[in-house]
C-alpha cells in the first residue's frame, strides 16, 4: 500500500511535467497520455480504497480483489511504461514490477486457484 501512495504522488506532479517535456520527446508519445496519467491516479486512488476495504474480509473476497488488483497494475504498469520517460519512467514501472511480483506471490500462497 505504500507503495501505491508513492505512486499516487507521483502521479500529482505528471501534468506539469508532461507540460514542460521537449517538444520531440511528447510527439514520441500518445496524445491521450495527459489524460491516461490522470485517469491512473484516480484509479490508483480507488485501488487503494479497495484493498484497505477487503483487509478483513474472507479469503475468498481477498483473492479476488488481489487478483483485480493485479489487473490494474498491469495496466498501471503500460500507461507508466507508455507516457513517462527519464527516471520517473524507470522508478514508475520498477515499482508495478515490484507490486506484481508481491501481488502474484501471494495470490499463489493463499488462494491457489480459488
Amino acid at each position: 500500500m505504500r507503495r501505491l501512495l508513492l505512486a499516487a504522488a507521483a502521479l500529482a506532479s505528471l501534468p506539469a511535467l508532461l507540460a514542460t517535456a521537449e517538444p520531440a520527446v511528447a510527439q514520441a508519445r500518445p496524445a491521450t497520455c495527459a489524460r491516461d496519467l490522470f485517469q491512473n491516479e484516480a484509479a490508483l486512488r480507488r485501488q487503494q480504497a479497495r484493498l484497505a476495504g477487503v483487509a478483513n474480509a474472507d479469503q475468498p473476497t481477498q483473492c479476488r480483489t488481489w487478483r483485480e488488483h493485479v489487473g490494474f497494475l498491469q495496466s498501471a504498469r503500460t500507461v507508466f511504461a507508455t507516457c513517462q520517460a527519464g527516471t520517473e519512467r524507470e522508478q514508475n514501472v520498477a515499482m508495478m514490477d515490484s507490486d506484481l511480483a508481491e501481488y502474484r506471490a501471494l495470490i499463489a500462497s493463499r488462494c491457489g486457484k480459488r
